[in-house]
């Protein structure tokens, strides 16, 4: 590990210009290319205290050796040189997208005699237009079969081209008329080259003209009783419009524009982009990066800017780009786009109408494929194991962690405080053997006094449990230390056994507790477990501002490397354990939130209160019903009516709603708030400054 100082150059020889500058190691390999608007200001943020710097980045400059630069004159051509180099170097500690796959292309080969129709894939050659991509070649393969009914071009290869002109015969598709056999000579160079012209024109989304030019046709051929050409032509255009229908309006008519959008965490990011020409979206495509650097929002859609468009000219590089947040400066970024389009591009914001909505959308395919990506990765068993090895290594384990459970503290303002416990085995995530808490031994916020409650329950709980030589009474569900539920609401079955018949109870203990927060959360941890006397089980936490990892009686964090499979599997777990501990929060918040006089009543279930509400509008109208009116509701007793009737006589009224502008007292009907939908959380009443406030 090098230190930074030992190649630290001397402010004097750094420049104040705009330039491009190149890290490099011990071997003389360049490891990072930046830019700066001045060059000086920009790499003494790299020569300062390493305790200061992000670990991203401190891991950077200590494994560079040396550093070098070069003065360019303007940000733009600074911006050309670092995408040249990158390009050149492929530099470890730059942001790299990588593509999940190899997107295939519509391409029509203009550069040849006879143009040819085709799929391809990888780098793109000079003379052929592009068209995509393509989420997959199937798709391009339903369009062209579709299109080559009213435009015949030539799709065969070269070998087959070449066999049928030694033959004198074309082949299948020119005798079933989806290929015009300018093989054979039934149509000239000049006139086959015009049909690839008006099929390239027609997938650039320049159709209103050519329908409206066929519909025209038809017309006429009808008008002088040309019966089956007229035929042809309505089979001409229903082929056109279908192939349409493919690609959906979401634009105005005319407009091109690419739209990016990022789904990021602290590790890595995905990119997806959305290709619209004429206002269809003509082609999709995205990637995954690695983080390896502490970088914003901006500095990545600069980067995805880049290798968009990188090897790109002329119309290839639309005239609008729709981005997420803008680069940091833009104007150089801009510029870069204008010279490779040859012309002005637009490149913003989205703030509203259907470019937002669209945006919307192409932002969820981001999030969706960040989210598989992550799947992906952690299903492999080769990486979970090293996961777990690393894990057992930085925290100086006995062995690795088969089974870690995850704590989180979720409240809104120290309002339904509660916790969650979720457990990963083997690196998977164990679903039925989630946990979820309500704090009880105190009111109001505080995180630290919380976590060492929940870690007390459920380890007293799994003391109890050892000493009851881990059998459970029938039906016995707990104390109400922990509440089973599975993720998103969905409730716990009550049954003795998992799905592989092991005994679904506390008393099955991790390797490993792991709690979302700092030093005083694993302080609060480690404690209640040495109080209840529990010197077996390790303690670690993972505080998001940083990701780092802190144990118990350490000064100092682990920072574990960003590339570390055991940093990725905690932050897992970590984050599935705040997702389900805000989830729970927010379902007891809409709870609270629905809850009415009915819910009071002993004995009156769910179905029961729904028709009561049915039946009278309101509670106001209930309140104020006999007993016998009660009683014409199905399934409502005798008996039942009188426990109605006293709960909501002794249940105090709401109080009046008043006209904030006139004073007026209002007299709407009491809200039939009792049951509520089983979809979205209530999230009506609930103040603007306190939304978003959840922790």
């Amino acid at each position: 590990m090098a230190d930074p100082s030992s190649y630290r150059p001397r402010p004097g020889d750094i420049p104040e210009s705009p330039g491009v500058y190149r890290f490099r190691d011990e071997h003389r390999r360049v490891i990072y290319v930046g830019k700066a608007k001045s060059l000086r200001q920009r790499l003494a943020n790299y020569f300062q205290d390493l305790a200061n710097l992000h670990p991203r980045t401190r891991s950077m400059v200590t494994t560079a050796a040396s550093v070098e630069w070069t003065v360019v004159s303007t940000e733009v051509e600074a911006l050309q040189l670092e995408y040249s180099w990158i390009k050149e170097f492929d530099p470890r500690f730059n942001v790299k997208y990588r593509d999940d796959k190899s997107y295939p292309y519509l391409a029509v080969t203009m550069n040849e005699e006879f143009p040819r129709v085709q799929v391809m894939r990888g780098h793109k050659k000079k003379g052929v237009r592009y068209f995509g991509p393509y989420a997959h070649a199937w798709a391009i393969r339903d369009t062209v079969d579709l299109l080559l009914r009213v435009f015949p071009v030539r799709t065969c290869s070269a070998g087959v081209f070449k066999n049928a002109a030694r033959t004198g015969r074309p082949c299948l598709l020119g005798y079933i008329g989806k290929c015009s056999a300018p093989c054979v000579g039934r149509i000239t160079a000049e006139d086959h080259r015009d049909l690839a012209e008006d099929f390239s024109d027609f997938m650039a989304g320049r159709t209103g003209t050519y329908l409206r030019r066929l519909e025209n046709q038809m017309t006429e051929a009808a008008e002088e009783m040309e019966y089956e050409r007229a035929a042809r032509l309505r089979d001409d255009i229903e082929a056109l419009k279908k192939a349409m229908e493919k690609n959906a309006v979401v634009l105005a008519d005319a407009t091109d524009a690419d739209l990016i959008a990022l789904a990021e965490d602290e590790l890595e990011a995905a990119v997806q982009i959305f290709h619209v020409r004429g206002g269809r979206v003509r082609g999709q495509r995205g990637w995954v990066t690695d983080k390896v650097e502490e970088v914003t929002t901006g500095a990545l859609v600069e980067h995805a800017l880049q290798q968009l468009y990188g090897e790109e000219t002329g119309d290839a590089v639309p005239k609008e780009v729709l981005v997420p947040a803008l680069p940091d400066p833009v104007e150089p970024v801009q510029e870069w786009l204008a010279a490779r389009r040859g012309a002005g591009v637009s490149l913003r914001v989205p703030q509203r109408g259907d470019k937002k909505a669209l945006m919307e959308t192409v932002q969820r395919n981001a999030q969706q494929a960040l989210v598989l990506h992550k799947t992906r990765r952690a299903s492999d068993l080769t990486t979970r194991s090293r996961a777990l090895e690393e894990i057992a290594e930085a925290l100086d384990l006995d062995s690795a962690p088969l089974r870690i459970e995850c704590y989180d503290i979720s409240h809104l303002q120290g309002d339904d405080v509660v916790a969650s416990m979720v457990v990963f085995e083997d690196g998977l995530q164990r679903r039925n053997e989630y946990r979820r808490f309500q704090i009880k031994g105190f009111a109001g916020q505080d995180d630290v006094r919380s976590m060492h409650e929940v870690i007390t329950r459920r380890f007293r709980r799994y003391l109890a449990e050892k000493e009851r030589t881990g059998e459970w009474a029938d039906g016995e569900t707990g104390d109400g230390d922990g509440e089973g539920a599975l993720p998103d609401g969905e409730p716990l079955a009550h049954s003795l056994k998992d799905e592989d018949g092991r005994p679904r109870k506390f008393a099955y203990p991790p390797q490993l507790v792991v709690v979302d927060g700092g030093r005083p959360q694993v302080a609060a941890a480690r404690r209640a477990l040495d109080e209840l006397g529990i010197d077996d089980i390790a303690v670690c936490g993972l505080a998001k501002r940083l990701e780092e990892v802190w144990v118990p009686g350490e000064d100092d964090p682990v920072v574990l490397p960003r590339t570390s499979e055991g940093l990725y599997l905690l932050q897992r777990v970590r984050d599935e354990a705040h997702r389900f501990a805000i989830t729970y929060q927010r379902a007891k918040r809409a709870k609270r939130f629905r809850a009415g006089p009915l819910d009071d009543v002993p004995g009156l279930g769910e179905t029961r209160k729904q028709a009561l509400i049915k039946h009278f509008g309101s509670v106001k109208k209930l309140r104020s019903a006999t007993l016998e009116q009660i009683q014409e509701v199905p399934g409502i007793g005798r008996k039942t009516a009188e426990t109605i009737a006293v709960a909501l006589a002794q249940a105090a009224p709401a109080a009046p709603a008043v006209n904030t502008a006139t004073g007026e007292i209002m007299e709407d009907e009491e809200p039939a708030t009792t049951g509520g939908s089983s979809g979205e959380p209530v999230t009506a009443g609930v103040p603007d400054e306190r939304r978003g406030q959840e922790r």
